[in-house]
């Protein structure tokens, strides 16, 4: 922890961010275990389209239970 605070005081960053970048870097390289930044981007990528579709598909239901009722309500009269 001593060369990360005084490499991080070299470069003029607080010592836990230096900390952060090397155990990304590591977990990126393959060299510690963890989730990669190409795999958290890519589970925020497909969470936000999941978000997207549970939306889409509420939208769609409120919409046809809309004609639904629309429809019967013209065979009635």
């Amino acid at each position: 922890m001593a060369a990360i605070r005084r490499v991080a005081g070299q470069l003029g960053v607080h010592p836990e961010a230096l900390w952060t970048w090397v155990k990304r870097a590591e977990i990126d390289a393959g060299t510690a275990p963890g989730r990669t930044s190409d795999d958290a981007a890519r589970i925020a990528e497909l969470e936000r389209e999941v978000r997207e579709l549970r939306r889409a598909k509420e939208i769609l239901k409120t919409a046809s239970a809309f004609f639904a009722a629309a429809e019967l309500d013209r065979k009635i009269k």
